[in-house]
């Protein structure tokens, strides 16, 4: 899959059997539908947050399409305290992070996590 911000070549990465789109060149990594809530394994938490993103306004966005779908994104946001704004694909198949949204995501829902998925993920963006 070619990145939905930059057109590079994105790598896969297989954490823990979920497999999550990086892209080297711009840090932006697509997760399809289903990864988030495997990273954050908390199947209650996942759903009160997709029911919060449906029931805020959601914009589209003209610059980027789904690479699933490729209808365009809506633009969401996550997180009351501290929010952070997500690309969504309208169909559900999956959310685009740009560089540094999905560590904060991963901050968000940290609650002492000990998921060999969340460990690493944090460790992969803590730099960047």
């Amino acid at each position: 899959m070619n990145c939905i911000v930059c057109n590079e070549p994105m790598v896969v990465l297989e954490l823990d059997e979920v497999e999550i789109d990086h892209c080297l060149a711009c840090g932006g990594t697509w997760l399809d539908s289903g990864e988030l809530e495997a990273i954050l394994e908390n199947p209650r938490e996942v759903r009160e947050m997709l029911g919060e993103m449906a029931k805020g306004a959601a914009h589209k966005r003209s610059d980027r399409k789904c690479p699933i779908c490729l209808k365009k994104m809506e633009y969401v946001t996550v997180g009351k305290a501290v929010q952070v704004r997500l690309d969504k694909c309208p169909q559900g198949d999956g959310f685009w992070f740009d560089r540094g949204e999905l560590e904060q995501i991963l901050h968000l829902f940290d609650t002492d996590r000990h998921s060999k998925v969340h460990g690493l993920l944090k460790e992969m963006f803590k730099n960047k």
